[in-house]
């Protein structure tokens, strides 16, 4: 099922940070389902790259019991450097329920990747993705654009090389216009997924060639902005009237 949404209509793939906004995307109706790093991480209390394998795999797990959609699971670099890391965090995913799971180019200690290294860890990952008993989608991201190096040829060859590597889907979070967008889907061959971005469309980015867009931890930001604002009235001016309008959770958790 998920691997075919690729194949498909171009889709968005929403990014739940616990169990209950789960079922709330898929209430909603939504097709699919991936894990945020960074809000997951919000939800321990941490902050991005904050939380082990052995606590994604739990969240993943949650997030599989919880709805029926197909999830795939941010796992930041494999959590180790090594390829052998790589592989062994989408064993532990596998097993838990997801049926996809990224793999990025950035080393929280090292900073990027070699590009031949890089490419032996997609390589790795790809393999074991490979050996699971169902279609398991793996998804090779280039970290440049939000690392400090908005190398455009380089977030390309990559990618490509990732995909020579035996990437399902390519992702380069943080490319900001249609012209990016573009030369990065006429570039590779395989689906490439877009981090949304306030200023484009769904429309805009499916037109410059994406299949997927995920949003991050952006709903996570959005929840957490509404309550924050809630709080604040409640503290500075006793104001309870954020709570006016009751959210009914009928449509999501029956």
């Amino acid at each position: 099922m998920f691997r075919g949404l690729h194949e498909g209509e171009p889709f968005v793939i929403p990014n739940p940070w616990d169990a209950g906004s789960a079922r709330v995307l898929e209430g909603l109706g939504f097709k699919a389902l991936a894990t945020t790093s960074s809000g997951f991480a919000f939800a321990l209390g941490r902050r991005d790259g904050g939380a082990t394998l052995e606590e994604v795999v739990e969240h993943a797990w949650a997030l599989d019991e919880a709805t029926s959609l197909p999830v795939s699971v941010d796992l930041e670099n494999g959590y180790g450097a090594t390829p052998e890391d790589a592989a062994r965090a989408i064993t532990a995913v596998a097993a838990a329920g997801a049926v996809g799971g990224s793999i990025e180019d950035f080393d929280p200690a090292e900073g990027l990747y070699e590009l031949e290294y890089a490419a032996e860890r997609v390589a790795a990952a790809v393999e074991t993705a490979r050996s699971v008993d169902f279609p398991f989608t793996l998804t090779a991201r280039a970290e440049n654009h939000i690392r400090g190096n908005p190398d455009l040829d380089d977030t390309i060859a990559r990618l490509s090389a990732y995909a020579d590597a035996g990437a399902d889907v390519l992702y380069a979070p943080g490319l900001a216009t249609v012209e990016e967008i573009r030369a990065v889907c006429d570039a590779v061959e395989r689906p490439v997924n877009v981090l949304a971005r306030p200023s484009l469309s769904a429309a805009e980015i499916f037109a410059s060639g994406a299949q997927r867009i995920s949003v991050g931890g952006s709903l996570t930001w959005v929840a957490m902005k509404a309550f924050v604002g809630a709080a604040e009235a409640i503290r500075d001016r006793g104001d309870f009237s954020a709570f006016a309008d009751p959210v009914s959770l009928d449509a999501w958790l029956d």
